[in-house]
C-alpha cells in the first residue's frame, strides 16, 4: 500500500490508499528517520508541551487536571487507533464516503513489511495518531476547570469516532469528497485547529462560564510552565509541518522554514498589538502569539514561500489577538484559554491565506487550471464544512454523554479544585 500526503509539492495534502504510478514501494532509510523523527516531535508537542502550556494557565487548585486530562487523552486516543481510528481514518471509503471502512481496524494487514510511500505504513499510521492524540487535548483548554474528568473522556472518545475521524478522512483520503475538490491542508488548519477550536467553542457555551468568570480575575499561576510549554510547542511543530511532507526533502524544508518565519511573526505581532493597547508586552501575549501564528501557518505551510509565511504569521498574531478581545471582553465567553479565538480563527484564516499566497510571488503555485478566486471557494467550502459538521457533532456528543454522566463538577468541586476533587491530589505541596 502506497499512503503519501503530499504526492507533489504543488498538490494538496493526501494519504493515498493505492499504488500511485512513479511511487517506489521501496522504503528509504532517509525518508524513514526524519519520519520518526516527526512522530516524536508531535508527540512531544501533546506531552510534555501542550501539558505544560496549559497547566501553567490555569490556577493553582487545577493544574494536575490538566496534565491528567492531556495524559489520559493520549492514552485512550492510542488504544482507539489501534481498535478504529486507523482504519476509519485512511481505510476505502465506505458510508457514502463520510468515512473509511472497518478493513484496517485492529491494524489488519499492517505488517513489517507494509509501505507507505517511501516510509514503512506502521511509521504512517503513528505518525498520523500523534495528531489525532493532540487534537481532542487543544480542547481541553476550552473547559478547563470545571469539567468532570469521566465526563471529559466519554466526550473526547466520542468527538474522536464521530468528528475528527470523518474530517480526516474527507481531507487527507484520496477518496475524500474534500480532496477530490482539491481542498488545500498541509498539516492540519481544517482537521486540527478549525476541528479543535469549534468544538472548544460549543464546549464552552455547553459547559457555561466557570463561577465567577468574569467579574473575577483568573490569572495563570505559573508562566514559567507555560513558557517551557510554549517552546517545546514551537520545537515539535517542525514535525508536525515539516514531518507532513513524509519524505525529507525539499517539501519538508520549505515547511520548516515557513513554519519558523510565520511563528516568529506571529509572536512580534502579538506583542506589538498588546504594547500598543495596553502599555506592556506580556509574556503570556508573546508565547499565545507564537501559537498562533504556528496554528495559521499549518494549512499553507506546504505550499508557501517565506514571504507567505510572514505575512501569515503576522495576519495570525493580530487577527487572533483581535479575536480574543472580543470574545471575552464584548462577549464575555468563557473560553478558558482562548482555543477558539487562537486555533479556530487562527486556523479558518490560515485556510483562507493558502489559496492567496500559493498563488502569490514565491508561493509554490495552484493546481493546474485552477484560480485564486477558484481555490479560495474551495477552500471555504472546506473550511465552513468543517465548521458545520464539528458544531453539530460536538454540541450532539456533550448532550448525550451529559446524560450519563453530568459534564460539569458541582459548585463545591469547582471552588475546591478539580485537583483535589476529581484526583485527590496536589500539584504543589508548599
Amino acid at each position: 500500500m502506497i499512503t503519501t500526503r503530499n504526492l507533489r509539492h504543488a498538490v494538496p495534502a493526501v494519504a493515498c490508499l493505492w499504488p500511485a504510478a512513479g511511487f517506489s514501494q521501496t522504503v528509504d532509510s532517509g525518508d524513514s528517520a526524519w519520519m520518526l523523527t516527526s512522530t516524536a516531535l508531535v508527540l512531544f508537542m501533546t506531552l510534555p508541551g501542550l501539558a505544560l502550556f496549559y497547566g501553567g494557565l490555569v490556577r493553582t487548585k487545577n493544574v494536575l487536571s490538566v496534565l491528567m486530562q492531556c495524559f489520559a487523552i493520549c492514552c485512550v486516543v492510542s488504544l482507539l487507533w489501534l481498535v478504529v481510528g486507523y482504519s476509519l481514518a485512511f481505510g476505502p471509503t465506505a458510508a457514502g464516503g463520510l468515512v473509511g471502512d472497518f478493513s484496517k481496524a485492529f491494524f489488519a494487514g499492517v505488517e513489517l513489511q507494509s509501505v507507505s510511500g517511501t516510509i514503512p505504513e506502521t511509521v504512517f499510521a503513528m505518525f498520523q495518531l500523534t495528531f489525532a492524540i493532540i487534537t481532542p487535548a487543544l480542547v481541553v483548554g476550552a473547559f478547563a476547570e470545571r469539567i468532570r474528568f469521566s465526563a471529559m473522556l466519554w466526550f473526547s472518545v466520542a468527538w474522536v469516532v464521530v468528528v475528527y475521524l470523518p474530517v480526516t478522512h474527507w481531507v487527507w483520503n484520496s477518496e475524500g469528497w474534500l480532496f477530490a475538490m482539491g481542498f488545500r491542508d498541509f498539516a492540519g488548519g481544517s482537521v486540527v485547529h478549525v476541528n479543535a477550536g469549534v468544538a472548544a467553542l460549543v464546549a464552552a457555551l455547553v459547559l457555561r462560564n466557570r463561577q465567577g468568570f468574569p467579574a473575577t480575575a483568573m490569572p495563570p499561576h505559573n508562566l514559567t510552565i507555560t513558557v517551557a510549554g510554549a517552546s517545546m510547542l514551537w520545537v515539535g511543530w517542525f514535525g508536525f509541518n515539516a514531518g507532513s511532507a513524509l519524505t525529507a526533502g525539499t517539501a519538508a524544508g520549505m515547511a520548516m522554514l515557513v513554519t519558523h518565519i510565520s511563528a516568529a511573526a506571529g509572536s512580534f505581532a502579538w506583542m506589538s498589538m498588546e504594547w500598543i493597547k495596553f502599555g506592556k508586552p506580556s509574556v503570556l501575549g508573546i508565547v499565545t502569539g507564537m501559537v498562533a501564528g504556528l496554528g495559521t501557518i499549518t494549512p499553507a505551510s506546504g505550499f508557501v514561500g517565506p514571504m507567505g509565511g510572514l505575512a501569515i504569521g503576522l495576519v495570525a498574531g493580530v487577527v487572533c489577538f483581535l479575536a480574543t478581545q472580543f470574545m471575552k471582553r464584548k462577549l464575555g465567553i468563557d473560553d478558558s484559554l482562548d482555543v477558539f479565538p487562537v486555533h479556530g480563527v487562527g486556523g479558518f484564516t490560515g485556510l483562507m491565506l493558502t489559496a492567496v499566497f500559493s498563488a502569490a510571488a514565491g508561493g509554490l503555485g495552484l493546481p493546474d487550471g485552477q484560480t485564486m478566486a477558484g481555490q479560495l471557494g474551495v477552500q471555504f467550502i472546506g473550511a465552513a464544512a468543517t465548521v458545520v459538521w464539528c458544531a453539530v457533532g460536538t454540541f450532539v456528543i456533550l448532550k448525550v454523554v451529559n446524560l450519563f454522566v453530568p459534564l460539569r463538577v458541582s459548585a463545591e468541586d469547582e471552588n475546591q479544585g478539580l485537583d483535589i476533587s476529581q484526583h485527590d491530589e496536589r500539584g504543589y505541596n508548599l
